[in-house]
């Protein structure tokens, strides 16, 4: 493994291009700038002259995760951008846990927006691309036309962190179970296979336990190996970035996780007077219908559409009717 450093003494992993080589739906021409001295990735798709559709991912996902959406927005005429945040995906990897913070995640977003100068834009955020994603909208409004919020949140006093949240984070730190298993025993392709119900919680456990693979199809095999492309051959340090984000959470960690400035942003998309586009997996226990519901509430006129069957990774699993509801919500 090759460690670099930046000028400032960051140090960081690259991963191989050989990693991404013929992942499933996934051909994208990749595209960097520079933040602080990392290279961080964007896909940009579509016609230059489009509406911009800028998706964000979460934890631990990358753009893959936005494949699906990317290539149907590309196709109704969207120039479609779709960053990596640094520490996943084709971005570069800073091998301390403790660079990472949210406040840093949102400032190479707001790099990057401003260096594209991307305007009018219609956002799709997820998981921890909502924090990440809404500050944007609440710092630079004038740059956006519209929101669509999918399975995420804004930490603020009120907000009730679900019993799964509290274990995920719980899950992340020293003696977790995924701090233990991941990379020793599973992988991250493993951990979405888990997630997205490619493979039951048994099916892991009978991985970690005697090395057992888990059953899958060709194709959900191809899916997983997508998710776990960013990090092979980089060992625990290239996966900082991923073990961070759960450490992150406000409730934990309020300074690494911005607790501060997203409960303000939080106050402020109140005010927000432009569309509001919901579209809420019915099934995730980490962030709720009900919490879906109540936020999508505070929004005079935003629309709330529910796919009752969808879990928390919605993108991956049910993209067309992501797809549907938006372009039937724009019409």
């Amino acid at each position: 493994m090759d460690i670099r450093t930046t000028r400032k003494g960051v140090q960081f992993v690259r991963t191989a291009d050989a990693n991404f080589v013929n992942l499933p739906d996934y051909s994208f021409a990749p595209n960097y700038i520079e933040v602080d001295g990392l290279r961080m990735h964007y896909v940009d798709e579509g016609p230059r002259t489009g509406p911009v559709a800028l998706l964000m991912h979460g934890m631990p996902t990358w753009s893959f995760l936005n494949r699906h959406l990317i290539r149907g927005l590309a196709h109704a005429g969207y120039r479609c951008v779709a960053a990596d945040h640094i520490g996943f995906g084709k971005s570069d990897k800073v091998i301390e846990d403790g660079w990472y913070t949210i406040a840093r995640h949102i400032a190479a977003h707001r790099t990057l927006i401003e260096q594209l100068d991307l305007r009018n834009v219609t956002m799709f955020c997820h998981d921890w691309g909502g924090p990440i994603g809404l500050a944007q909208a609440a710092e630079m409004p004038e740059r956006f036309l519209r929101l669509v919020i999918l399975n995420t949140w804004l930490h603020h006093d009120a907000f009730s962190y679900t019993p799964a949240l509290r274990q995920w984070n719980a899950g992340w730190k020293e003696g977790g179970f995924f701090r233990l298993a991941i990379p020793q025993r599973m992988s991250i392709g493993d951990l979405m296979a888990m997630a997205t119900g490619m493979a039951l919680p048994a099916d892991i456990q009978a991985l970690i336990a005697s090395g057992t693979p888990k059953p899958l199809t060709s194709t959900q095999s191809r899916i997983c190996r997508g998710y776990a492309a960013p990090f092979e051959g980089l060992g625990e340090a290239g996966l900082a970035g991923p073990r961070r984000f759960p450490l992150s959470l406000p409730f934990d960690n309020p300074e690494a996780g911005a607790a501060a400035d997203q409960a303000q942003y939080f106050e402020t998309l109140k005010s927000w007077a432009r569309p509001v586009h919901f579209i809420w997996g019915g099934a995730d226990d980490v962030f709720t219908e009900a919490w879906g519901r109540s936020w999508s509430a505070l929004f005079p006129g935003a629309s709330y559409d529910l796919i009752p069957d969808a879990r928390h990774f919605l993108q991956e699993t049910h993209a067309d009717e992501i797809l549907r509801t938006f372009f039937a919500r724009t019409s």
